[in-house]
């Protein structure tokens, strides 16, 4: 198979497509030191508590990594098996609808089967993907993505759901406390994505093992989270319901609120985007010869620096609302798409900052959807028919995603056509500023965030 032409020319030599990596990450972790304002309360002292925490943690924050390590180089793994890009768009199709599919009925799935079984189950359904990144065949690359689909569903549903159970029901200690944990693990998510970047690229390039030993290195940080887990956790389960049902009663509680709705069409639409982006940025980076595992470090940087914008901007002096965040978010994005879709060649610089600027702006979307959704669901639970909404989107982008045009030029129109996507959810969310205006609920007040308002 001939290589395919790449989307931009080579503008800069190779020691500046390090350093401009290198030193993007740098700056951008020195702006989240910055940034991050202090812990507005002391963690709980209780010893019990502090035990029971670092037990979940060990469980939970090695399956992370290896989710992390996973992500930096599959496109560039797929590439130098020789696969064309209509197969690996092919290949990420699977996991993306496998993924969104399952969705829809994972929180029934494991509150059957039970939630500590659900977590250990996910640590081998992901063991299984990783091990089959080392076949030939196209088949069972499909089976891989398709199996990581399903084991990432899991891994953001059981291990969360096992642990708001166990604080509350068995161990009886105050709701208030759930946040400092979740804290505790997005502090650390956000330390692991880095670093994950970081060691795909020594392993593959440096110590020259290939792209598939981030793969081959997170089976056994998967297997210390599954065997962990099973040893040391009890088990529980969720009210039995049924899915039609669990699903039906979202999906009615959407609809018969358009502020949710609208919020929900915003969310699908972005998670479509990403999805899209999620495939794309490798082929807008290497052909710079810029490192991708670096590049991915400086990607989740930038995300989090965005989230540490947003928690100043709202608890600093500024007191910006989430409400008339979410829009200014969604412009950013919709700004770096539309860089991206310029059909000139542009520097590496140019199209380096545009990716970091989609990822900021997602650091500033993330914490402000998860506060509006958690304001406009109390008393309600909306998030099956969320998932309902995302349900034709994402299928939607992996169907289409194997036809798309290739070619630098078409590239470019579906970074085009990302936009215009984006640009609707802007107007979404212009709507729901427009509906929601002196609702108080959705403010936030004198005392700042609370506990658990980012928190999804």
């Amino acid at each position: 198979m001939g290589p395919e032409r790449p989307r931009r020319a080579l503008l800069s030599p190779l020691p500046t497509m390090f350093l401009l990596p290198c030193s993007a990450l740098a700056l951008l972790l020195l702006i989240c030191l910055a940034l991050e304002p202090p812990p507005r309360h002391p963690s709980p002292s209780n010893p019990a508590f502090r035990l029971f925490q670092r037990e979940f943690l060990l469980g939970y924050l090695p399956a992370l990594a290896a989710d992390w390590l996973q992500g930096p180089l599959l496109f560039q793994l797929l590439q130098r098996r020789g696969f064309l890009r209509s197969q690996i768009a092919a290949l990420y199709s699977c996991g993306f609808a496998s993924n969104v599919a399952f969705g829809l009925v994972s929180g029934v799935f494991v509150d059957r089967l039970g939630r500590k079984k659900s977590c250990v189950l996910s640590s081998v359904l992901c063991s299984v993907s990783c091990l089959l990144q080392l076949s030939q065949d196209f088949l069972a690359l499909a089976a891989g993505r398709v199996l990581a689909g399903l084991g990432t569903s899991l891994l953001f549903s059981a291990f969360e759901s096992w642990y708001i159970h166990e604080h509350l029901e068995r161990h009886d200690f105050p709701a208030e406390w759930i946040p400092n944990t979740f804290s505790r693990v997005a502090l650390w998510n956000s330390g692991l994505a880095v670093a994950a970047g970081l060691v795909a690229e020594l392993l593959a390039e440096g110590l020259a093992l290939g792209a598939v030993a981030p793969f081959l290195v997170a089976v056994p940080f998967l297997a210390v989270s599954g065997i962990f887990a099973g040893k040391n956790w009890d088990e529980n389960y969720g009210k039995s319901r049924p899915c039609s049902k669990a699903c039906g009663e979202g999906l009615r509680g959407l609809l018969s609120d358009p502020r949710a709705l609208l919020l929900g069409l915003v969310q699908a639409l972005v998670d479509s985007i990403l999805l899209i982006f999620a495939f794309l940025w490798t082929p807008v980076l290497e052909p710079h010869g810029i490192p991708l595992g670096i590049a991915f470090s400086g990607f989740t940087a930038a995300s989090a620096a965005g989230s540490a914008l947003f928690r100043r901007g709202v608890t600093g002096r500024l007191r910006l609302q989430p409400l008339r965040l979410l829009p200014g978010s969604i412009l950013l994005l919709a700004l770096a798409l539309l860089v991206l879709a310029l059909p000139m060649p542009l520097p590496a610089t140019v199209d380096f900052l545009a990716v970091l600027l989609l990822q900021l702006s997602c650091g500033i979307y993330f914490p402000t959807m998860a506060f509006l959704r958690r304001r406009l669901e109390r008393g309600g639970d909306r998030a099956g028919g969320v998932r309902w909404l995302r349900l034709p989107f994402s299928l939607g982008v992996s169907l289409v995603l194997p036809a798309l045009p290739w070619d630098p030029a078409g590239i470019g129109r579906v970074f085009g056509a990302a936009a215009l996507a984006a640009l609707v959810a802007l107007g979404a969310a212009g709507g729901i500023l427009g509906t929601t205006q002196g609702d108080e609920g959705l403010r936030v007040g004198d005392e700042g965030l609370l506990e658990g308002d980012t928190v999804e």
